[in-house]
């Protein structure tokens, strides 16, 4: 035997010198990571890019699951997560290759904020990154996702999240992974930097259902709950709720007899057809009509009284959805900006739901919370003030405008509204009467829906009559 324990004249084994092993094919993180990375490079929306490319990959079942709930999940967390990862890694973040970040974010999500095992979330991102930037980024990636790994997410915001008794506002913001500015505007609304403010922020920061509306005079809720699996929604006479799955595999969507669309959307548009007038009810406006599915629901129900929709939208792409969405219906579409439509007036009915920050869909659009600014507050209510004097041009006298925005922000809101009902000199009529069962409205005269009181994204509704 030689000094090495081997046999006499055979040699060492060599060490190998190449690379290391190579990535493993994971189709679901994969689909993930370019789904980050397309938010991150284009400003694109992840609802909207994952699904194709689950199709394009013909990615499906568990698979699918685990991609949508890692893709929209980092997203909605990414200001979270950066904090834990900055007191992870030992240099600004700023300075971390922007590819790599997506990576260490994946990671971290999937550490704190799923019930995958702690090495092979580590393992599947180091993998990731290894087949993206090669193996020199491997030991890196390794070293900052164990250290994250050191703590559960509990622990994580005991460490980084402000003290709840002086500062509930920041606290809650981290807690739910929500900008601080946005909890605030929460708070506002709510009147409370209490457990309700807790609630709607965990409610925001949870994935929500899918809601179908079934088409009036077609379809019933009923009978579309049979063919789809799902269950007729709470509130809406036409909601349904699915427990999840792609709805654009379902029949009666193809079919043009559903169509996704949040609950509390639907209560919005309801409620402007809800209001008792004087005089003839014929003639209906939706002033800001992509992409159509409120003008399909209003289209819908003016078919059945004998009324017609004029559907105004002022982006070419989203005039044409709102045309595809409406065919059939008594539905005409006019590419113009509502601020000056060129429409005569006259109408009994309007609807303005009008541009805005979109606070109130946020668990629908995973990125929005940390692409909008406080600063895009102002520029919108300028349009938002425009757009419902517009409206209020156009209705007739004795008609009534509902204004509708996704957002609770009361600059958005009653801010708005009693600007240009003081101004124009409209009638504020009392909204809760026109949302018939509807639970927790408060003191009126605008509702204010909430995912935690309502389960429906957080949309506001004010209804104008023009005296």
């Amino acid at each position: 035997m030689n000094q090495r324990g081997g046999r006499a004249g055979q040699r060492p084994p060599q060490r190998k010198t190449g690379p290391g092993r190579p990535p493993v094919e994971d189709a679901a993180r994969r689909a993930a990571m370019d789904t980050l990375r397309a938010v991150r490079e284009r400003d694109a929306y992840a609802n909207l890019v994952l699904p194709g490319l689950l199709r394009e990959r013909r990615i499906t079942g568990r698979d699918a699951a685990l991609a949508t709930e890692l893709a929209y999940g980092t997203c909605r967390a990414a200001g979270w997560l950066d904090q834990v990862l900055a007191a992870c890694v030992d240099r600004p973040l700023t300075q971390v290759e922007p590819l790599l970040l997506d990576a260490l974010r994946l990671g971290t999500y999937q550490l704190l904020r799923t019930r995958i095992p702690p090495h092979a979330a580590v393992m599947s991102t180091v993998d990731l990154v290894r087949g993206e930037l090669g193996s020199r980024v491997g030991g890196f990636v390794n070293a900052v996702l164990r250290r994250a790994s050191e703590q559960d997410e509990a622990a994580w915001i005991e460490k980084l999240a402000p003290d709840v008794a002086t500062d509930p506002i920041g606290h809650h913001a981290v807690r739910t992974a929500h900008p601080r500015w946005i909890a605030r505007a929460f708070a506002d609304a709510l009147g409370t930097t209490g457990d309700e403010l807790a609630d709607a922020l965990a409610a925001d920061d949870a994935r929500p259902a899918v809601h179908l509306t079934a088409r009036p005079g077609e379809i019933s809720a009923e009978e579309l709950a049979a063919i789809t699996g799902g269950e007729p929604t709470a509130l809406s006479p036409y909601g349904v709720v699915l427990d999840g799955g792609d709805p654009g595999d379902l029949e009666p969507i193809r079919e043009k007899l559903a169509w996704v669309q949040d609950e509390g959307s639907q209560l919005c548009a309801l409620a402007l057809t809800r209001v008792v007038l004087t005089g003839p009810d014929t003639r209906w406006l939706d002033l800001c009509a992509g992409p159509g599915g409120k003008a399909t629901l209003l289209g819908s129900l003016a078919a059945l009284q004998g009324a017609a929709v004029d559907a105004v939208e002022s982006a070419p792409h989203r005039a044409r959805l709102v045309e595809q969405a409406t065919s059939g219906l008594p539905v005409t579409v006019h590419l113009a900006d509502g601020r000056d439509s060129g429409l005569p007036g006259g109408y009994d009915r309007v609807l303005v739901d009008a541009p805005c920050t979109g606070l109130g869909a946020l668990r629908r659009r995973p990125e929005a919370r940390w692409r909008r600014q406080p600063s895009d507050v102002g520029d919108l209510t300028k349009l938002q003030r425009q757009l419902l004097t517009a409206a209020l041009d156009l209705v007739r006298p004795g008609g009534v405008v509902a204004y509708v925005v996704c957002s609770p922000h009361l600059a958005e809101t009653v801010g708005v509204v009693a600007d240009v009902a003081r101004r124009c000199g409209a009638e504020q009529l009392d909204a809760r009467d026109c949302f018939p069962g509807v639970p927790d409205l408060g003191a009126g005269p605008n509702v204010q829906l909430w995912p935690h009181r309502h389960g429906t994204d957080a949309m506001f509704l004010a209804l104008l009559r023009k005296p």
